[in-house]
């Protein structure tokens, strides 16, 4: 694990951006069948799990829409949630 000492006693300020994550990113994605809202989600990796995920999604109904140039992705799944 990496580590990053401070020395010299003064506060720290900034940001940094975090990589997406195929663990938090599918549970995510499929959340979004809970909702008749419109979803973005950001920073999805570009893996073949989410691709899949995405296409299940399609299947059950989600109109999926991709941005690549930042792997946003917007999600309208309320077509799913219709009572069974």
């Amino acid at each position: 694990m990496d580590k990053i000492r401070i020395h010299g006693g003064h506060p720290l300020s900034g940001s940094i951006k975090v990589s997406g994550s195929k663990n938090s990113s599918l549970p995510i994605l499929a959340a979004t069948l809970l909702t008749r809202e419109p979803c973005i989600v950001h920073r999805v990796p570009d893996l073949s799990d989410t691709h899949y995920m995405l296409q299940i999604l399609i299947h059950l109904g989600a109109q999926v829409e991709r941005r690549a140039q930042n792997a946003r992705f917007a999600l309208r799944a309320w077509a799913a949630a219709r009572p069974l």
